[in-house]
């Protein structure tokens, strides 16, 4: 019988389980995974579980306001910087005090928690007492894609959920019995990193093997001149633009769809959240974009470096695979400073300039 989690494709033993949960709830559930796991599919199905009679029969009036994110009942915190603030977090913990206006529960959803252990003034200790004494009509939904050590306690006072990433050989699938034919359907799991929001975003646009080729072809326009190599990093930024058209279009077809129920139920969208929703999906889109882009760059750096392994030893040979070693290590070092916030055209500029010697 089909359900909200039926959208949940490749994650069974997550799915089972989420099921038994929604029959019986705590006050606080732990959703963790790799990215492109589609852990925020999974919380947000597992909240409209909770909210519906039918433990989430994924047609019904609830389940729809939840899925759509509109459920005023589903409180989304907002993180505004790199790290969660204090602010934020009390926030979260007053809206956890109020009493849910349906028959439902009060479902508050805090992302990327590991964010509670960094910057100037970690906010885990806020969360954890936010935790520890919950509201009856109450229930936490947190996720995170890593959970360090130092949210251990956190960790004690929450059902752990774990999920895994979606193989490229599911997304194909998902996505050919969707209509995409077999080549663009392969195209676009091989680029979504286990995620199916991202794979259906990219079966829409033409230009994505374009993309590919273009980030290919960086060590090969790397002239070790200043000027060429900001040029590039100026037309990979640019890229990024472009990657967004086929996103923005599901957007405004799920916005012109929102409105047309709102009409239909003689209300009104909430504008002003549905946009700051879709501009949260549209950075996690670009960092994605971008985290795609430098993983096809490491594989040429990779490949260069196996031919060079393979042939027969001499000093270019040496010299050319420790180039290639370089910059490896310089496109892992652009990916973790992805998670700073950094400016991607001047993330871009610093690598290109970066690899222009390798």
């Amino acid at each position: 019988m089909a359900d909200v989690f039926d959208r949940l494709v490749g994650q069974e033993r997550a799915v089972s389980a989420l099921r038994q949960y929604a029959l019986n709830p705590v006050h606080a559930y732990l959703f963790s995974g790799p990215p492109g796991a589609s852990v925020r599919d999974a919380l947000f199905a597992f909240a409209a579980a909770l909210q519906c009679p039918q433990h989430g029969c994924g047609v019904c009036e609830v389940c729809r306001l939840v899925l759509d994110e509109h459920d005023a009942d589903v409180y989304v915190a907002e993180r505004s910087g790199v790290s969660w603030r204090m602010e934020e977090i009390r926030e979260a913990e007053r809206v956890a005090r109020r009493r849910p206006l349906g028959s439902g529960y009060q479902i508050v959803v805090i992302e990327d928690v590991e964010l509670t252990t960094t910057g100037a003034a970690p906010t885990a200790a806020a969360l954890l007492k936010s935790l520890e004494e919950p509201p009856s009509r109450t229930i936490f939904l947190l996720s995170a894609e890593e959970v360090p050590g130092e949210l251990d306690t956190i960790v004690s006072r929450c059902v752990d959920v774990k999920l895994r990433a979606l193989k490229e050989s599911d997304l194909g699938v998902i996505l050919e019995a969707e209509g995409a034919s077999p080549a663009v359907a392969a195209n676009a799991a091989a680029a979504a990193n286990g995620n199916l929001r991202r794979a259906r975003v990219l079966v829409r646009d033409p230009d994505l093997a374009q993309r590919v080729e273009q980030w290919r072809a960086v060590p090969g326009r790397l002239t070790g001149q200043p000027a060429d190599s900001s040029r590039v990093a100026r037309e990979l930024a640019a890229s990024l633009d472009e990657a967004m058209g086929p996103l923005q279009q599901i957007q405004q077809e799920e916005m012109d769809r929102r409105a047309s129920d709102a009409r239909e139920l003689g209300g009104r969208v909430a504008k002003r959240d549905v946009e700051a929703q879709f501009k949260r999906e549209q950075r996690r889109f670009r960092r994605d974009e971008l985290r795609f882009g430098l993983s096809a760059l490491t594989g040429v750096y990779r490949e260069r470096m196996i031919e060079n392994v393979e042939a027969p030893g001499d000093a270019q040979g040496e010299y050319r695979i420790g180039a290639s070693l370089r910059a490896i290590d310089a496109l892992g070092e652009a990916n973790r400073r992805l998670d700073t916030n950094l400016d991607e055209t001047l993330l871009l500029h610093d690598l290109m300039f970066s690899l222009m010697d390798y």
